[in-house]
């Protein structure tokens, strides 16, 4: 008698249903298995097998057994009859298709890659509350992208002293102040005050400057104070929240995207730890499918990086990247992502961040055009007449951008982005 029945996992004779959920994975088998055993693990840990032939199996659960339909190593797809999974929970996705299948013995390395996303599965999400025209319009930021920064260093700072680089920031042209991801409520810089002196700087900033002016102010902690915390920035008369999305977890995500929505708070994601499980070009998660699932739960905006910054990726890894978020339909590129077409799904914003100046402000541009969310950090405070001068540069390199004309040209007509490109020129962190 049989002890395992993996092999029943594979068809490759399978077409998908319409509605199947077809994953894209790479796989490394550990030594002395083969592909299309490893396959058939896959498909069967993600689904309905076990690591045995069973006394009975009812004939109705054929039907809800995934089909690695497809093996060129190291690549598989698998497709997952959309009966296996409960209509809006993305946190029972992610436990099928990306739980215990990365345990197992039997396999060396395993990434998933990409998934297509049928009507069945995703007409039961919200996403984005906004989407990019909503966030537009909410904003009143037409024709360029909006523009923020971090006080640098990224923690450590008062709440007073954190406000002031703010207005600094706001009065240099940007046009959000954002939180850094380890910054919560401290000791020497708790939530509340925070927002209170960002309130009235604000308020200075935007009678000043005849612009409306905002920021990402990081709520993340546990559910119920990111809820209080929303709060309390809705009351303040700010228009969004910042949440680090991986660490606080998916079904916290989908909470605070109905009670931010509630509020009128769109949702800024920054990405820590992302890394941890997309870093590795073999095993983990790819970041596109992490903006994926982060787009079907609602989220305005994540971080998707800059390909010339501090951070790894390359520009091909960004636009696709910004496709996921952005377009209405994307198209399989390779074995690199696949199809979606979102259907009444929002948009969200691409944010490019990580070790940008002004002088790099077009390479990002000419990767991603003008529909992201740039943010310039240490690249204005670090400006030798400071962050207003620095905010300054960094618009006046979108405006050459935008224009047509090189940073050079600019520069000569430009002060403040003469100076920065003196200091910086065309420097890529590392």
């Amino acid at each position: 008698m049989a002890i395992d029945w993996y092999d029943e996992f594979v068809d490759l004779n399978y077409t998908p249903a319409q509605d199947d959920i077809v994953c894209l994975f790479s796989c490394d088998p550990a030594s002395g298995i083969s592909m299309r055993e490893a396959a058939g693990r896959v498909a069967s840990e993600s689904s309905t097998g076990t690591w045995t032939t069973l006394h009975s199996l009812p004939p109705r659960m054929r039907d809800l057994q995934a089909t690695a339909f497809e093996i060129e190593e190291p690549y598989i797809r698998i497709a997952y009859p959309i009966g296996l999974w409960e209509e809006g929970n993305a946190v029972q996705l992610l436990s099928g298709i990306a739980g215990n299948i990365f345990g197992m013995k039997a396999i060396e390395n395993l990434r998933l890659i990409d998934a297509t996303l049928p009507d069945a599965y995703i007409r039961h999400f919200k996403g984005p509350h906004f989407g990019i025209d909503g966030i537009r319009n909410l904003t009143k930021i037409h024709g360029r992208p909006l523009t923020g920064a971090v006080p640098k260093p990224k923690i450590g700072f008062s709440a007073a002293e954190h406000a002031d680089i703010g207005f600094e920031t706001w009065m240099g042209g940007f046009d959000f102040v954002k939180d850094d991801e380890n910054l919560t409520s401290t000791a020497f810089n708790r939530f509340e005050e925070r927002v209170a002196r960002l309130t009235e700087k604000r308020e200075i900033a935007s009678r000043k400057t005849g612009e409306d002016k905002s920021a990402f102010i990081n709520i993340t902690a546990s559910t119920e104070t990111m809820k209080q915390r929303a709060d309390m920035l809705a009351a303040n008369g700010w228009n969004y929240a910042m949440i680090d999305v991986v660490v606080v977890g998916t079904a916290a995500v989908m909470d605070l995207r109905d009670y931010c929505s509630d509020l009128g708070l769109a949702i800024h994601a920054h990405r820590a730890m992302h890394a941890a499980f997309d870093r590795n070009p073999r095993h983990g998660i790819t970041m596109q499918f992490l903006a994926k699932m982060m787009r079907l739960i609602g989220v305005s905006q994540i971080h998707t990086g800059t390909a010339v910054g501090k951070l790894v990726g390359t520009p091909e890894e960004a636009r696709i990247l910004a496709d996921t978020l952005r377009e209405k339909k994307t198209q399989e590129i390779g074995r690199v992502a696949l199809e979606q077409d979102w259907g009444t799904i929002k948009s969200a914003f691409p944010v490019s961040s990580g070790g940008l100046h002004p002088g790099l402000v077009p390479d990002v541009l000419d990767i991603y055009g003008d529909e992201l969310v740039l943010l310039v950090s240490g690249g204005i405070h670090g400006h030798p007449d400071g962050t207003r001068s620095g905010a300054t540069a960094a618009m006046q390199a979108i405006e050459a951008w935008q224009d047509g004309v090189s940073l050079e040209e600019k520069a000569g007509h430009a002060p403040e982005l003469k100076k920065a490109l003196e200091k910086w020129g065309t420097y890529k962190p590392k």
